[in-house]
């Protein structure tokens, strides 16, 4: 199974409580590292997640700053317990557009895991759908659907089961725009910084409750 999730809220959750937003974006790097484990435990092959989108270099220079420097300092300092989880890196978007140190920090994480099997964490970074599709459009050399599947960031990723955006909001924001075509959507009001194992495993109940038939009837 591929659960993919746009990580929202962040902000919010920081400016309700009087702190920095950078303050939020690092205890929302706390809920992922915890969700991981979750997802691991139960069984979850495949994990997609919307850590930075293209759009994003439009936020305040502050902030944008401040989370390439915590994004670098988070593989080096989360890789090796994900290795130990038997986790697969995997990071997807505009690699090329981002800093050299960042790169080879992605690259190292990727080159680190590579060999694990028990589930893969897909990165969404500096990524956006329309991107990514314009991106394989350019590569691809004609023929059928898989041909272009094969010219994605990720074609070894599986299409998302179910997608799990936070914190109210109810819009795909350019995300995995062509793997997401028959998921299942959920969206909860919970913020990033606070989904549980309970809203994991609630919104995992509520795809079981539902019926997939991908245009058939």
């Amino acid at each position: 199974m591929n659960v993919a999730i746009i990580m929202d809220g962040n902000a919010r959750w920081a400016e309700a409580r009087g702190l920095p937003v950078l303050a939020g974006h690092r205890q929302g790097a706390k809920t992922l590292k915890e969700t991981v484990k979750i997802a691991v435990r139960l069984g979850i092959r495949e994990l997609t997640v919307y850590a930075f989108s293209t759009e994003n270099w439009n936020r305040p220079r502050e902030e944008v700053d401040g989370l390439m420097a915590m994004f670098a300092e988070l593989i080096d300092s989360e890789t090796p317990e994900l290795n130990e989880q038997g986790v697969r890196m995997r990071f997807i978007g505009r690699r090329e557009e981002v800093s050299e140190r960042l790169q080879d920090r992605m690259s190292w994480a990727e080159g680190e895991t590579a060999q694990n099997e028990r589930m893969t964490l897909f990165v969404a970074f500096n990524y956006g759908g329309r991107a990514e599709i314009l991106d394989a459009a350019a590569r691809f050399q004609g023929g059928s659907e898989e041909d272009f599947a094969a010219c994605l960031y990720a074609p070894d990723m599986t299409d998302p089961d179910l997608l799990i955006r936070t914190s109210g909001e109810i819009r795909t924001s350019n995300f995995l725009l062509w793997q997401c075509a028959y998921s299942e959507l959920i969206f909860t009001e919970t913020l990033w910084p606070d989904f549980s194992e309970d809203d994991l495993r609630s919104a995992l109940e509520e795809y079981a409750e539902r019926g997939r038939r991908f245009g058939a009837r």
